[in-house]
């Protein structure tokens, strides 16, 4: 496989909602996490910081300009490399523990972050066994229910176990905007790898039908809206259905 060109490894575009999506574009879509940056008055919030291969804060400017408060969906590796760059991290208590000393099984490393992942490796080339998540203790623990102020904006953790443990979504119901992790995406949904549970998983995604969400942006693949995220639901449900 070809080296990526020296340079930039993350891109970012801004999208409505004062909302920033910064990504990885050399590495795979199914593999690549959406970093979501959101400016506050007070704060600012970051969703999810990525592999973690290449610095965050040395090449994404508005990360250094405001605090931030970095939040893990869930402590999957493609979902925390980033998350040792800043001073406020947060994440369920269900996960914490694998935020503060992540090992490649649990993080999904061993299985998931191997040269497949990769449209061109990085330009010091890749040892898969070389590749460790730098531990990022907590400094705060998101309860089903605890809000994010970030001054003028809100939002609204909701516990959504399933995809793994702890996983979780931030709703802002003053716009409709779902950031949903792994737990929806438009995108093949991950319900089989360690620490998942189809019936919890049943539970959350039915949740998200009550809401009255106008856009959601997901952990992985373009973000929809409020009826796309309905007919995501309803088919992976039916579709579990017909296989139990």
């Amino acid at each position: 496989m070809r080296l990526a060109t020296a340079g930039a490894w993350y891109q970012t575009q801004r999208l409505a909602d004062g909302v920033t999506w910064i990504y990885e574009p050399r590495i795979k879509p199914f593999y690549r996490c959406n970093i979501w940056h959101l400016r506050g008055r007070d704060r600012d919030l970051l969703v999810d910081s990525g592999s973690g291969l290449f610095s965050l804060r040395q090449e994404i400017e508005l990360l250094t300009e405001r605090p931030v408060l970095a939040v893990a969906t869930h402590t999957h590796f493609d979902h925390i490399g980033g998350h040792y760059e800043f001073a406020e991290r947060a994440v369920h208590p269900a996960e914490a523990e694998l935020l503060a000393q992540p090992d490649r099984n649990r993080t999904l490393a061993e299985d998931y972050a191997t040269s497949d992942m990769f449209e061109a490796l990085p330009p010091d080339g890749w040892d898969a066994e070389s590749y460790t998540i730098t531990p990022a203790p907590a400094t705060r623990l998101l309860e089903e229910g605890a809000i994010i102020d970030l001054g003028d904006r809100h939002f609204e953790v909701l516990h959504l176990p399933g995809h793994s443990p702890g996983s979780i979504a931030l709703w802002e119901a003053a716009s409709g905007i779902l950031f949903s992790g792994d737990t929806i995406y438009d995108g093949p949904l991950v319900d089989d790898c360690h620490g998942s549970d189809l019936t919890a998983y049943r539970r959350s995604l039915k949740r998200l039908l009550d809401l009255p969400v106008r856009v959601v942006h997901g952990g992985h693949f373009p973000s929809f809206d409020g009826e796309r995220l309905q007919t995501l639901v309803r088919d992976w449900l039916e579709r579990e259905e017909r296989l139990t």
